[in-house]
């Protein structure tokens, strides 16, 4: 049904019967549309220009990217229903229970969401999206009015246009006019950082829970304007890879109903018949499944809908021409074809079970609002955990929609704690934040917040643990009893009103949280000098503990009396800070505020690793970190300039992971730096790059009789495994790998590294381990019995046992910061931030020595 099609709009470019002013894109752009990659102004000038010269078709900017390119969605659908699209809008979220009133059947819609180019370089699919809107809006087949009249179709063209352009501008300036289909050739090895990741060099297909990204954010907020029936996640895969489409592959979230696996299977089945027609290669049912819920695929899935991803081969491998290892060519015209083909099917299919769809939807959300699937039916979040927690919190709850209130008085529950994995008789206090799962948003709030997700299968794709209360480091239950708000949530007292023209003998912020960290950046950078406090002091009848900021008078005399008052009271306003004047030096216990056990702030002058030994994700968490959360400076250097630079400049280089090839001048230039005062953090990955180095304590094991008895047990292992059957490799490899689950760490909370935790969970991704340091301040540590929670093999268990996670060795007058797993994975672990915070603000200042 599709060949003639297809080939008449992305080979031949004719456009016979079209409205007159319609053109193709082959005809609307200055080269062959799959022929070369395009631009993304022209991408986005050929969706303005269908949407101009259709009548089926509105186009809306629905934000930007910090590369000021557009983000764009084109509604697709007869010219009826466009002229009331907003009341179907509406109608559909009376469905969901997301607006009062009853829903109109007779502006009943099926809503199909196709998203092109989450992954920048894999550039066929945003290449896709035109000819998938072209065929949409020509009007020309028989069907596709047909499919319009109860359809709502809306097309992302290009989800990350940074990305996109960052590896089709690479290509089309540095590839041969013909291209090579032979792998070996330059325009098949594409450059750092890619054109995968964004500006922030985030994969945006695991930040749609999150939402740490600008495209991300936009997208979110429209995407629970609509709430889409359908999704599908337009994505490539490596070249030799054949066409993937759903249903997917186990494991499948718990809560993902029948009717949503099902019917999978028959836009499955649908895709399937055409591709079998044409002879062209699929696969179902592997690889990609159905359980980290940030996915393009998994978080429609968990707001109602049939989410789905779509791999087609190419990648930014492929270029325009790849030779595959079958001898045959793939091309740019194939990618697009293939892509086009599984997009209008999924509309076919969509508006041929309008009415079954809209009704198993609603039901949905019937069944969330009366009868939540999960095992708990209220979370309960501590009023009383820090302000900035609450606060970053909350602000990740009204970004997804999920709604919450205040526990008013609402009695005892017998509650999961989260803290100590034991259930107890709880009171729900007055200001504590309920989340119920009474709600319409009750799976994706019991995803997020569950402590954690039931595995039907160990062999994953991704990490499979990600509770918000580890993430946000907060006291927080879950009780199998529901429990409704009583009232709103409001917020508690703000910042303690400075009064103008008062002159305290200092400023006092307690310690607990990002948001400090960011009131604290702000003022080194106007100037204002501050200090720490190493240990617990009270004053003025109030209790601090160690890592509490204490700003006075006499450490800025220098600003003037006046201007330093207004400084800090202006600043207070601007970030609703707590901060507690004092008129006195003297305290009521512990020290005074002229000890020295306040630790002066060296003010951080932070030069961080880039280039092509970093890897991107993680430089750009640790570039997003700075700039983004923080508000702080940074200074990229590449990693062969180490031995060169002026190390004075900077007292703080943080190397993000990667794989690093420090020579011997550098490392030497790198000790002499630390010993100076200079300190290093080094995350993840990076540590490997200081294993068994001179001068730097970090080691695999703490013994030489640790190693051999290592080395024997892998010898062993190694002796086990040579008749093992070919068969099951994959289940075998697990039982040594950790895909991503949390671990409870045990802290020395009297160390500045700790300082404002009560406690750590750490999210880790990796099975790379290291005993306890020797000579080094093991700040926080797995014990001898691992507690975690998610998937973590048997074998990388037993070696979790007593080994170090965050670290910190004294070199002269300066320290090195080991971070053997990423606190700023992914940017939303946000006690992991604040931990940073206290890597680059107390760690290594000297008061450890």
């Amino acid at each position: 049904m599709l060949r003639v099609l297809l080939n008449l709009a992305i080979a031949l470019c004719l456009s016979a019967s079209l409205p007159a002013q319609l053109l193709s894109p082959g005809e609307f752009l200055p080269h062959e549309h799959g022929r070369q990659f395009t631009p993304h102004y022209l991408l986005a000038d050929y969706a303005r220009h269908v949407a101009e010269n259709s009548p089926c078709v509105q186009l809306l900017r629905y934000g930007s990217t910090h590369e000021d390119r557009p983000l764009l969605l084109a509604f697709v659908s007869s010219p009826e229903n466009l002229a009331r699209l907003e009341d179907i809008r509406q109608n559909n979220l009376r469905h969901a229970g997301l607006l009062d009133g009853e829903p109109d059947p007779a502006l009943d819609r099926a809503v199909v969401w196709l998203s092109f180019g989450v992954h920048g370089n894999e550039a066929g699919a945003s290449e896709a999206s035109l000819s998938a809107l072209y065929e949409l809006a020509r009007a020309s087949r028989k069907d596709i009015p047909e499919w319009l009249e109860n359809t709502i179709v809306i097309i992302d063209p290009c989800i990350n246009p940074d990305g996109f352009s960052r590896y089709t501008e690479w290509y089309r300036r540095y590839a041969p006019l013909k291209p090579t289909p032979e792998p070996a050739t330059y325009e098949h090895d594409e450059p750092w950082p890619g054109g995968r990741v964004n500006h922030y060099l985030f994969d945006l297909n695991r930040d749609w829970a999150w939402q740490t990204q600008i495209e991300t954010q936009s997208r979110i907020r429209k995407y629970q304007e609509w709430m889409p029936h359908i999704h599908v996640d337009f994505h490539e895969q490596f070249p030799n890879d054949h066409y993937y489409f759903a249903p997917a592959a186990p494991p499948y979230h718990q809560y993902i109903t029948d009717w949503q696996a099902e019917f999978q299977y028959d836009i499955g089945r649908n895709h399937a018949r055409y591709f079998d027609r044409e002879g062209w290669l699929y696969f179902t049912r592997e690889v990609f499944d159905l359980l980290y819920p940030s996915y393009g695929d998994t978080y429609p899935t968990f707001n109602g809908a049939i989410g789905m991803t779509h791999e087609q081969a190419g990648h930014g491998i492929a270029g325009l021409a790849y030779e595959m290892e079958n001898g045959d060519t793939l091309t740019l015209m194939d990618r697009i074809l293939h892509h086009t083909a599984t997009a209008l099917s999924t509309v076919e299919v969509a508006s041929k079970n309008a009415p079954r769809i809209v009704g198993n939807f609603r039901e949905y959300f019937e069944r969330a609002n009366t009868n939540p699937a999960g095992k708990y039916k209220t979370f309960i979040i501590r009023g009383d955990n820090p302000k900035g927690r609450l606060d970053a919190f909350r602000q990740l709850l009204d970004k997804n929609g999920i709604r919450y209130g205040m526990g008013g008085n609402s009695g005892n529950a017998w509650a999961y704690n989260y803290q100590s994995g034991q259930e107890e008789d709880i009171f729900i206090e007055p200001a504590d934040i309920l989340v119920s799962a009474y709600q319409p948003r009750s799976v994706l709030a019991q995803v997020l917040l569950e402590p954690e997700p039931e595995l039907e299968d160990t062999l994953t794709y991704d990490i499979t643990a990600w509770a918000l209360p580890y993430a946000y480091g907060l006291e927080a239950y879950a009780t199998t009893r529901r429990v409704n708000p009583v009232f709103p949530w409001e917020a508690g007292p703000g910042a303690d009103s400075l009064k103008a023209g008062s002159s305290p003998y200092a400023y006092i912020v307690e310690w607990t949280s990002l948001a400090d960290a960011r009131f604290l950046a702000a003022l080194l950078q106007k100037g204002v000098k501050a200090r720490f406090a190493t240990s617990a002091f009270a004053i003025e009848g109030r209790q601090y503990e160690a890592g509490t900021i204490v700003i006075s008078l006499a450490d800025n005399r220098k600003m003037g009396t006046d201007s330093f008052h207004g400084l800090i009271a202006g600043a207070a306003r601007e970030f609703g800070q707590p901060v507690h004047p004092v008129g006195t030096g003297f305290s009521d216990s512990g020290f005074d505020l002229g000890s020295a056990s306040l630790q002066f702030i060296e003010p951080p002058r932070v030069a961080v690793l880039t280039g092509e030994d970093t890897y991107a994700n993680s430089y750009g968490e640790v570039w997003h970190f700075f700039e983004q959360s923080l508000g702080y400076p940074l200074f990229p250097i590449a990693p062969e300039k180490v031995s060169g630079i002026e190390f004075s400049d900077y007292n703080v280089l943080v190397m993000p992971e990667g794989e690093y090839d420090i020579d011997d001048d550098a490392m030497e230039s790198l000790r002499e730096w630390i010993g100076r005062g200079g300190r290093l953090i080094a995350i993840g990955n990076a540590l490997s790059a200081l294993e068994g180095k001179e001068g730097f304590s970090l080691s695999r094991y703490a013994t030489e009789e640790a190693e051999s008895e290592a080395d024997e047990e892998r010898q062993q292992a190694s002796l086990d495994r040579r008749l093992d059957p070919y068969a099951g490799q994959s289940r075998r490899y697990i039982s040594r790998s950790i895909p991503g689950a949390i671990f409870r760490l045990q802290l020395d909370h009297t160390h500045p590294l700790a300082f404002g935790l009560k406690s750590y969970y750490s999210l880790k991704t990796s099975n790379h381990f290291y005993e306890l340091l020797k000579d080094t301040w093991n700040v926080g540590y797995i014990g001898e019995t691992p507690e975690v929670v998610g998937f973590a093999g048997a074998n990388a268990l037993k070696n979790a046992r007593n080994t170090a996670v965050f670290a910190v060795q004294n070199k002269g007058r300066g320290a090195v910061i080991y971070m053997a797993d990423n606190p700023l994975f992914r940017g939303f672990w946000e006690n992991g931030k604040f931990l940073f915070c206290n890597a680059l603000f107390f760690a290594g200042q000297g008061v450890e020595r």
